[in-house]
């Protein structure tokens, strides 16, 4: 480790043991504004009638878009969120001191969101092992992906296997062997 001490590293975040033992060492470190303001611009130029809330703890920051327009941040199948999502977190972690991860809301979206696709996996489970059969989801993106895998990981009677490539890329819930 101590070779790479002084010298940039690409990819990883690695907590020193302050880090991991100080968490008010981010009260205050103007992330949290630092987001909502960019959010709050980035919505702006879509024209759209909407507030901004900031919720913080941490290791995260959480904003809150509620209002008229509300729906239309989400957009479809909460793409508009993961977009906005995935600029903020980029333009205010440049750096790799201090990160914080910052998660774009709406009205509890991604928590009903989970909530269904934890429900449908489920389902498809049940499905799989009643039919004996290997049952494939539609497409999803990467953290769609993770919950699913994440609330199969203790199912009993099945394992999951993600297949494909990109945009195309689909969990197959695999149905345990019966023993004769």
């Amino acid at each position: 480790m101590d070779e790479l001490k002084g010298k940039p590293r690409d990819g990883a975040l690695i907590l020193d043991q302050q880090t991991q033992e100080d968490p008010s060492r981010y009260a205050g470190d103007g992330k949290a504004e630092e987001a909502a303001e960019i959010l709050e611009e980035l919505i702006n130029l879509m024209d759209l009638d909407v507030r901004v809330e900031i919720r913080t703890d941490a290791e995260r920051v959480e904003l809150d878009v509620t209002g008229e327009d509300s729906g239309r941040v989400i957009g479809k199948k909460g793409a508009t969120l993961d977009a906005l999502q995935f600029l903020i977190n980029k333009m205010v972690n440049r750096f790799p001191e201090a990160r914080r991860h910052v998660i774009v809301d709406s009205g509890d979206y991604r928590e009903r969101h989970d909530d269904g696709l934890v429900s449908m996996a489920k389902r498809q489970a049940d499905r799989a092992v009643t039919e004996g059969k290997v049952v494939t989801l539609q497409p999803m993106n990467a953290r769609d992906r993770r919950v699913v895998h994440m609330s199969l990981a203790k199912f009993e009677g099945v394992s999951t296997m993600s297949q494909g490539e990109g945009m195309r890329r689909r969990i197959q819930i695999i149905p345990a062997r019966r023993r004769r």
